[in-house]
């Protein structure tokens, strides 16, 4: 795929995070609209996730009709293995859910094992992250940079958690990156959780086990700002999903421990 194709991916996705943006921006400040259901254990759904990614995909339908999609909410259509849009309608919906402004809207375009090309569009606070394989990353078209912090006892952290593992995997995470003299979040975002790396509002985000339409996005924009990023394409993680590591250059030595450690397979499929 040529520069040129990748930049009118990037602009008709762009294009189609705002004005899918814009309308869940609309849902999210009704209280209506906003009730859900659950998938699974803490694994919320609403109306709105599945008419996110349903304009979305018509969107990407009429610019790339031969382009394979895959979606939280409605699955894969076309051959994924030569090239596949991903797509987080709202990534955060719990957060959606309970009112929370913390969320996002994803498409990432992922090609072999790379993801190369991602925009995360925060619609409350009305930021757009980009890049494309080549390019820089940006936030409302500015450039953005990881952090140069030197090493964890600096860093702030970003654990990750489902319930598709255990407590005791979580709590080995955690000790490990206190120990290390790091500080620790969890805001209820892996999308963001990347883009926080790639902005420098955090320093690194881990996660033993998340789907690709969580990261597709994320992982091209960190890429792009300098962050290191965990091979998560190389085996199954497309399907299947994977172990996710994304960190300021200084805190990637010493993190990518965890990455050894959180190579088990989840417990359980949603």
């Amino acid at each position: 795929m040529t520069p040129s194709d990748l930049d009118q991916r990037l602009a008709v996705a762009a294009s189609l995070a705002l004005a899918a943006g814009g309308y869940a921006l609309e849902q999210f400040r009704d209280p209506e609209a906003r009730q859900h259901k659950f998938k699974g254990p803490q694994d919320y759904l609403t109306a709105v996730d599945g008419e996110v990614e349903r304009r979305i995909r018509a969107g990407l339908a009429e610019s790339f009709p031969d382009d394979a999609v895959i979606g939280e909410e409605d699955g894969t259509t076309g051959d994924a293995s030569l090239g596949a849009w991903v797509i987080d309608p709202i990534d955060g919906t719990a957060n959606f859910a309970r009112g929370l402004a913390r969320w996002c809207i994803s498409i990432g375009y992922v090609l072999g094992r790379d993801a190369v090309l991602g925009v995360v569009y925060d619609p409350v606070h009305d930021e757009l992250f980009q890049a494309r394989r080549g390019g820089e990353a940006t936030l409302n078209s500015k450039p953005i940079r990881a952090a140069s912090t030197p090493d964890t006892k600096h860093g702030i952290v970003e654990l990750g958690w489902n319930p598709r593992l255990g407590l005791e995997e979580h709590v080995t995470d955690m000790t490990m990156v206190i120990g290390w003299g790091s500080a620790i979040r969890r805001l209820g975002s892996g999308t963001l959780g990347l883009t926080d790396v790639a902005c420098g509002r955090s320093d690194a985000y881990y996660q033993r086990h998340i789907w690709s339409w969580d990261v597709a996005a994320g992982l091209a924009i960190c890429e792009a700002a300098g962050a290191y990023i965990s091979p998560f394409f190389e085996t199954d993680g497309l399907t299947k999903g994977n172990q996710v590591l994304v960190a300021a250059p200084g805190l990637a030595p010493t993190l990518k421990t965890l990455l050894t450690l959180g190579r088990a397979e989840p417990k359980a499929s949603p």
